[in-house]
């Protein structure tokens, strides 16, 4: 059974950083997407940041562009999402999720779904 577990979560400062984990079970990134997905209050979820191996691409939205960095420990199975300056509409639960082969930042795309973490940036 696949299963992606996501951690990192925690309440951090405007400008502060934090790292996310998604240890991932039962795939592999040959053969998987992984992404990163977020959802603040009174909002829809959005793809914020997604890495495959396949094609050798990495994604990021604008909003995250320069501030966040998407990377993997084939090693231990796990993807990381470095997060930088963050800022306080930053806040919201962030989602990692596997997607067959490509990259998406479609909610409909995704195949597999994590646990949320709830990041809060707050002074």
């Amino acid at each position: 059974e696949v299963q992606l577990q996501a951690s990192g979560g925690g309440l951090v400062q405007p400008g502060g950083s934090l790292r996310l984990s998604c240890a991932a079970s039962e795939l592999t990134f040959d053969d998987y997407a992984i992404g990163w997905f977020r959802q603040a209050p009174g909002k829809e979820r959005e793809g914020i940041s997604c890495i495959s191996k396949s094609d050798r691409t990495t994604y990021y939205a604008d909003s995250v562009k320069g501030r966040f960095t998407i990377s993997t420990d084939d090693a231990t199975n796990t993807v990381y999402l470095q997060m930088n300056s963050l800022k306080p509409e930053d806040t919201a639960v962030y989602y990692c999720a596997a997607a067959a082969v490509f990259c998406t930042v479609q909610i409909s795309g995704v195949d597999y779904w994590g646990q949320g973490t709830l990041v809060t940036v707050s002074s």
